[in-house]
Formats: structure tokens, C-alpha cells, sequence
């Protein structure tokens, strides 16, 4: 079954990485509900130790009752939040998507993002996890990822598709240079062809920057064919 995330995907966007908090954060975040829980199933072995059925044995039923809905609604709404959450690395972008009904979406370009602190306590090591800092050029705040599973590989495969995206885009070829003279246009040298698939690949890129409004249509279409010309 498609995820919301999944409808958020640009064309030719493909995800590298999807992950979510890990789930230790769903017992610290529910220690109340847990110990909601707990509180019920000592209650009702209690009651098991009680022979009679007067007033106040069935008043403790009804607040064992009580406890047991509420701590499993919590638990339930809990687990639900976490199973719906998505931390997604793309070949573009960070996306990070929260919410149960009401979803909550953001997302940082891989060109823009500065530089990712990790975080790692004792346990974070033996279970995988970590808080993950990504810092941008165009935001002053620091979008966190508390502990996010798999964290020191979600870092790592950020890096590397910052890294492709960055290589595809010295790739793309720059706006063409004014026409010299004679002589200097008889020594040019010829633009280097590209296989189809390069070309696809600068075009989704191109088209990228083109919806983010970093280039104009103008802009767009000239390098358009300009690629399609290195065919």
C-alpha cells in the first residue's frame, strides 16, 4: 500500500533511504500510558485476590475498566503516530512527513544542506539510533531527527546523494558563451557528447531547479536543448 510520502515524490524522484524514530522512542514518549498499563494489570491481579462483590470491589473493577481503555487509546494513538511517520532520503531531497490524519511535511535540498551533526549516547550505539542535526544555507533553524533509526547510515547515505547530485549538477552544461571572434570560434572546442542516460538524468535535474524557481522557463528550455543537442 502507498505511503502519504510516497504521493510527494517529484517525477523522477527515487528514494534512497526510509526511516522513521527507532522504537525505544515509542517506550520513553509512553511511559505514562505504559504506566497506565502496568497500574491496570496490578489492579486486576489485586481483584483476583478479592473474594467478595460488594460496593467497593466493583468500583475497583470499573477503575481497572477505565485504566485499561485509556492506557491502551494512548498506547494505540502512540504506536499509530510512530508507524506513520517518514524520514525519507532521496536522490533531491531530506523529507520528513509526521501525523496521523493531519499530516505534517517538510523537506531540504541536498545542495543546501550544510552540514549534519550526529549524536550518539551509549545506548543509541548498541540499538542503531541517534539525534541527527541537519543544517541548510537558507534556514537559521536546525531541522532535528530525534532519535532516528539507523541514524549513522541515514547521515552517511544523505552525504552520498548530496554528493551524486552535486557530481550531475557540475555535469549540466553552463549558459553558452558569447560568440568570439573568427578565430577564437574556428579553435572551439565541440561540446562533449552524452549518453542517453546522462541526458535524462541533467534533464530531470534541470526541470528540479526549474519547479524550485532557481532557474527561469527561459533558462530551462535553452539548456533543454542544448542537452538534447549532445545526443
Amino acid at each position: 500500500m502507498p505511503r502519504y510520502a510516497d504521493s510527494l515524490l517529484s517525477d523522477g524522484e527515487r528514494i534512497a533511504l526510509r526511516s522513521r524514530q527507532h522504537w525505544l522512542a515509542t517506550v520513553i514518549d509512553g511511559r505514562v500510558p505504559w504506566a497506565l498499563f502496568v497500574s491496570a494489570v496490578a489492579l486486576i491481579v489485586l481483584r483476583l485476590q478479592l473474594s467478595g462483590d460488594g460496593p467497593a470491589e466493583q468500583l475497583l473493577g470499573f477503575a481497572i475498566l477505565g485504566l485499561m481503555v485509556l492506557s491502551l487509546v494512548l498506547l494505540g494513538r502512540l504506536y499509530w503516530a510512530w508507524y506513520a511517520q517518514d524520514y525519507i532520503v532521496t536522490n533531491r531531497r531530506v523529507l520528513k512527513v509526521e501525523g496521523i490524519l493531519n499530516k505534517r511535511s517538510g523537506d531540504s535540498s541536498l545542495e543546501k544542506v550544510n552540514d549534519a551533526v550526529l549524536e550518539q549516547n551509549l545506548l543509541g550505539r548498541i540499538f542503531g539510533y541517534g539525534d541527527l542535526d541537519i543544517m541548510t544555507a537558507s534556514e537559521d533553524t536546525v531541522d532535528r531527527y530525534r532519535m532516528l533509526d539507523q541514524a549513522p547510515r541515514f547521515k552517511k547515505v544523505m552525504l552520498d546523494e548530496k554528493h551524486r547530485l552535486e557530481v550531475d549538477l557540475a555535469r549540466m552544461p553552463g549558459p553558452p558563451a558569447r560568440a568570439a571572434g573568427a578565430t577564437g570560434s574556428a579553435g572551439a572546442t565541440a561540446p562533449r557528447s552524452m549518453g542517453a542516460d546522462e541526458v535524462t538524468r541533467a534533464l530531470s535535474n534541470l526541470a528540479d531547479l526549474r519547479d524550485r524557481g532557481a532557474i527561469s522557463e527561459s533558462d530551462y528550455e535553452a539548456k533543454k536543448q542544448e542537452l538534447l543537442g549532445r545526443l
